[in-house]
């Protein structure tokens, strides 16, 4: 069983495809309960510091990032290509990902009620560390890259210690985003007015460094050293649970405890699925969602936002299905079971588009 399919833009792994769709089926699972009062805990975002299952998944989507950069920029790199023509197109993908997240945004803000204009965003981050890390596939190795996570993780834990507290609302990276945003941010509390946004731009520096360990892991895929995935993401987490006795893991801040400790579990889950898909000829469960991964988040969060504001998910949620589950299953099972049929509707759209050949690429 070959290793890899090649296409134009480069070697293809199901296992990266296979990989990038679970964490975007993961993100709707757990961004859409039926209703956000009863959510079992694993899905749910850990309050402030800790790691829930549920916090894994946007860092194992950059991680992709960074795996998909290494996929498409190694051949091109190999062949010779002029740098600037791939440089200029990575980051007017980028723009347009920037755009169309901050187009959502806007979006909810017009329609919900209740709802605030706000800037950062996940897209935003996706964006910014694709375009971020787009030059450093280009121009670097990966022993610089490598080099430069150390550097990236040392600096901002040096930064959170300045902040001199990581308490909610008066750490660094909340104060930073304060003031930049103002309050077009995630949160506001309302006894200090101070803003906090889990995707701001401070945080965004130690995202990159998520991303670039995928750019790496990708690296080796391309070089048939997958290998290396196995003692490096063991070695990320006895690192990152060492670092968290001192600086604890929290998403919110993107912590290097956290980077870590969630880099080695997504290179473990690169090397399983790798070994099991690319080399065992195992189905890649989540390959249709992973080759339509941002049509399937951003159409989401379009449904998200147009359900409510219409009035429809009160109908179907709670006069159909919850009336229904409830009696069953308790609320707990009602609003997991509300997520499982929006996982699955979209589950539906990427099949029939993925059967149709349509892979939407921004």
């Amino acid at each position: 069983m070959p290793e890899a399919t090649v296409h134009p833009s480069g070697p293809r792994f199901a296992s990266v495809d296979a990989l990038r769709g679970l964490a975007v089926a993961a993100m709707l699972l757990v961004n859409d309960p039926g209703d956000w009062g009863h959510v079992y805990w694993p899905l749910e975002h850990a309050s402030w510091h800790g790691c829930t299952p549920t916090d894994l998944i946007f860092p194992f989507f950059l991680f992709t990032v960074g795996v998909s950069i290494a996929l498409a920029f190694g051949p091109k790199l190999e062949r010779g290509d002029a740098r600037a023509p791939v440089l200029r197109g990575a980051w007017l993908r980028a723009l347009r990902i920037l755009a169309l997240g901050l187009a959502i945004n806007l979006l909810a803000a017009w329609l919900m009620p209740g709802a605030h204009l706000r800037l950062p965003g996940v897209l935003q981050r996706i964006a910014l560390c694709f375009a971020l890390a787009a030059p450093l596939a280009l121009v670097t190795r990966a022993w610089t890259q490598g080099a430069l996570i150390v550097v990236i993780l040392a600096g901002y834990a040096w930064l959170l210690h300045l902040g001199g507290t990581l308490a909610p609302w008066d750490n660094l990276v909340s104060r930073s985003d304060s003031a930049l945003f103002g309050r077009f941010v995630y949160q506001i509390d309302p006894a200090s007015g101070r803003g906090h946004d889990p995707e701001g731009l401070l945080g965004t520096l130690p995202s990159l460094a998520t991303t670039l360990l995928g750019l790496i892991a990708g690296r080796w895929l391309c070089a048939g050293r997958a290998r290396r995935l196995w003692p490096v993401g063991v070695a990320l987490l006895v690192g990152g649970w060492a670092w968290s006795l001192v600086l604890p893991f929290n998403k919110n801040l993107w912590t290097p405890s956290f980077v870590l400790w969630t880099g080695g579990w997504a290179m473990l889950a690169l090397g399983l699925a790798h070994d099991a898909v690319d080399r065992r000829d195992f189905p890649p469960i989540g390959r249709r969602f992973g080759v339509n991964a941002i049509a399937a988040y951003a159409g989401s969060e379009l449904m998200q936002i147009l359900l409510p504001a219409t009035g429809a998910q009160q109908l179907l949620y709670t006069g159909g299905l919850a009336r229904w589950i409830t009696p069953l299953a308790g609320p707990y099972g009602a609003s997991l079971a509300w997520a499982i049929a929006f996982v699955a509707l979209w589950w539906v759209i990427v099949w029939a588009m993925d059967r149709r050949g349509i892979h939407l690429k921004l």
